[in-house]
């Protein structure tokens, strides 16, 4: 999936403006080596640094690095793929916010991660939890199952575990799960009645793939009108995030 880095940062801030509290949960040290996986276009890994941490920041998406390299000249970015990476004992910790539900090779990762950090290292995250944006799925799938798009509906385009069935993913891979928390956090829109197309196209374009332009348009409208008694407060659109936030350490 190709990202528009200059639309994320515009209309999408709230991915790391929530981030931000992921990183209390962190709680980087001066000196510590930190890795930062999907760090998109680098506000959080910025953050990081600031922190007094030494700090890389790695995504899958060269558009998201270029972004971060020019926003952040002076921290360290890379396109790299979290499934399978090779930085053996580097790493006093981990940090990921909102990457990890995108990441296919899950036991690639967990196992990359693993092997990246010191004995006693620690991997902190927060990603999408079992339930996230389901309404939102839900209608985006209703509509495309009654405009006879059933290959589309079909579709798996993130991974949203159970808290149970991560940190039992996690302690098959060698980590003690110290912390886990999976909870409701809406999530304001912005642009109003256009909030849900904005975030569709931004986040589930694999969902319309092969479909018209204007019947696109059209099908976005209903999937909006499905969602308004569910996401319209007042005039203020909001969706439905579920969110999974761990810390999980490296004993040996």
């Amino acid at each position: 999936m190709k990202w528009n880095a200059e639309l994320y940062d515009q209309k999408h801030a709230f991915v790391y403006q929530f981030g931000e509290n992921v990183l209390e949960t962190l709680d980087a040290k001066p000196g510590e080596h930190i890795l930062d996986i999907g760090c998109g276009t680098g506000y959080l890994t910025q953050q990081i640094q600031n922190a007094g941490a030494i700090v890389k920041g790695t995504d899958y998406s060269p558009e998201m690095i270029a972004q971060a390299k020019a926003s952040y000249p002076e921290v360290t970015f890379e396109v790299a793929d979290a499934g399978n990476f090779d930085e053996a004992g580097k790493y006093d910790a981990v940090f990921s916010n909102a990457a990890l539900h995108w990441v296919k090779n899950q036991d690639g990762m967990m196992d990359s991660v693993y092997k990246s950090l010191k004995p006693g290292g620690r991997f902190v995250a927060e990603m999408g939890g079992k339930g996230n944006v389901g309404k939102l799925i839900a209608a985006t799938k209703q509509v495309l199952e009654q405009r006879g798009y059933h290959k589309q509906a079909k579709t798996q385009v993130w991974y949203f575990p159970s808290l149970a069935e991560y940190a039992s993913r996690l302690e098959k891979h060698g980590f003690r799960v110290t912390f886990a928390t999976h909870f409701d956090r809406k999530t304001p829109l912005q642009d109003g009645d256009q909030g849900v197309a904005k975030w569709i196209t931004m986040f589930a374009p694999l969902y319309l793939v092969g479909i018209p332009k204007e019947e696109k348009q059209q099908m976005l409208e209903e999937v909006t009108a499905l969602l308004e008694p569910e996401y319209n407060e007042n005039g203020q659109w909001y969706a439905d995030y579920k969110r999974l936030r761990f810390i999980a350490v490296k004993e040996i």
